[in-house]
């Protein structure tokens, strides 16, 4: 089933903590949160057939070029996140993408985000200023253009 948010497609994802991603009072370090965000990306990726490895068999990287992240609440060691991404359509040669995470146990909303990413191609890391055209398929697919 395809989930639209009012502006595109969402995805949710649940994610464990683990104890690496904890301090030693049982805290999520902050740079985690970044992490969970990458994990909803892949998850989302992984969904709407729009993977990392899929932009690279077509000749482009897609490297970060903006993050920000809003904490609100912290996660602890063996709490379980649920990260919820939602695909913000633009013109623009880029991807955008805004985060919430939740304490699953809850529904306490932890942090929110969002992220930017641009196309490179891979061969001469040159900047693309508009969007390839197996991404403007994969738009109209899915009713965002």
């Amino acid at each position: 089933m395809i989930e639209k948010n009012e502006n595109g497609l969402s995805n949710r994802t649940e994610i464990l903590v683990r104890f690496n991603e904890a301090d030693p009072l049982g805290i999520v370090w902050h740079g985690h949160y970044i992490r969970y965000f990458e994990d909803g990306r892949e998850s989302f990726g992984e969904k709407y057939g729009i993977r990392y490895l899929d932009f690279f068999n077509h000749g482009f990287v897609v490297p970060i070029v903006n993050v920000q992240c809003d904490y609100k609440r912290a996660l602890k060691y063996g709490d379980k996140v649920i990260v919820e991404t939602n695909f913000i359509p633009c013109r623009a040669a880029k991807i955008k993408f805004a985060y919430h995470l939740f304490n699953a146990q809850t529904m306490a909303l932890v942090a929110t985000g969002s992220s930017v990413q641009v196309f490179l191609d891979k061969e001469n890391s040159m900047l693309q200023l508009a969007n390839p055209s197996f991404f403007e398929e994969w738009k109209k697919k899915h009713k965002l253009v």
